[in-house]
C-alpha cells in the first residue's frame, strides 16, 4: 500500500496522564478535595482538550467486609465540566471541591478520572482516604491595623476529643473576591497572634482562621472563624 510506516504508538499513550495528587482534608463538617490539572498525555505530549473529571467515592468497610474491586464499591460523587465548573473552584492550577455527605467515625476513599472532549478517560488517579472525625472549635478573631501591617489576635479552645490543638491556619483575601482556599502559613501558627506584613496600601483585606488539630493521627481544621477586615493604617 501507499501508507507510511512509523513507530507504533500504544493507544494508551494518547490518554490523559492520570492525576497523582488527589488530596482530601477535613474542614469542619466537610471534606475538601483538591487535585492539579493534568497538562500531558500518557506519552508526554501536551494535553490540549481536557473536558472534565469524574470524582468517585466509596465507604471503607471493616477489613473482613471491604472490597474495593467490587463493581459497586465506588459511586459517582460529582462530574466536573471544565467549561462550567459550578460549585468546583479553580485556583492556582488546582481544582477544589467539597463533600458534605459524611458520617462521623466513617472512613471514605476517593479517586477520579479525567477525560478528553471525545470522552477518552484517563487511568484512575491516586486514592485519597480520610476518616470523618469531630473537628475542633473555631477561634474568635480580632484585628488591629498599623502603618506596616495587620496584627491578628485570636482566642482558641480546648483540645478536641482524641486530639491535640496545633494552632491556626490564616486565610486572607481581598474584599469583593472569593474567600481564599489556601492558608497564608505553611504550618499551623501556634498563636495567639499573627502579623501580616505583605499588604498593599489602599486595599482592604478579609481575614478568617481555622483551628488546626491532630485528631487520631490526622490534621483536621475547624469550621471557618468570624471574618474581620484589615488594611494598612496611614503613616503618622
Amino acid at each position: 500500500g501507499c501508507g507510511r510506516k512509523g513507530v507504533l504508538i500504544s493507544p494508551d499513550a494518547q490518554l490523559p496522564a492520570p492525576v497523582n495528587d488527589l488530596r482530601a482534608a477535613q474542614m469542619g463538617e466537610s471534606f475538601q478535595l483538591s487535585w492539579s490539572l493534568p497538562t500531558q498525555e500518557e506519552r508526554g505530549k501536551a494535553l490540549k482538550d481536557l473536558a472534565g473529571f469524574r470524582l468517585f467515592k466509596r465507604e471503607v468497610l471493616p477489613p473482613d467486609e471491604d472490597c474495593e474491586s467490587c463493581p459497586n464499591a465506588y459511586r459517582l460523587l460529582k462530574s466536573v465540566d471544565m467549561e462550567y465548573l459550578q460549585d468546583v473552584r479553580l485556583s492556582g492550577g488546582h481544582l477544589f471541591s467539597r463533600d458534605t455527605d459524611l458520617i462521623a467515625g466513617t472512613t471514605y476513599q476517593y479517586k477520579l478520572v479525567s477525560f478528553r472532549k471525545d470522552g477518552t478517560p484517563s487511568r484512575d488517579s491516586n486514592k485519597a482516604r480520610l476518616k470523618m472525625v469531630a473537628p475542633p472549635l473555631p477561634p474568635r478573631l480580632t484585628a488591629h491595623f498599623s502603618a506596616t501591617g495587620v496584627l491578628l489576635h485570636w482566642e482558641g479552645g480546648a483540645d478536641p476529643a482524641n486530639g491535640k490543638l496545633l494552632g491556626c491556619n490564616v486565610y486572607r483575601w481581598q474584599a469583593d473576591t472569593l474567600p481564599a482556599l489556601i492558608p497564608l502559613n505553611d504550618s499551623p501558627v501556634p498563636g495567639p497572634d499573627y502579623e501580616d506584613m505583605g499588604l498593599e496600601r489602599g486595599k482592604t483585606y478579609i481575614y478568617a482562621l481555622r483551628t488546626v488539630a491532630d485528631v487520631e493521627g490526622c490534621m483536621v481544621e475547624s469550621e471557618i472563624s468570624n471574618q474581620v477586615k484589615g488594611m494598612l493604617a496611614e503613616p503618622e
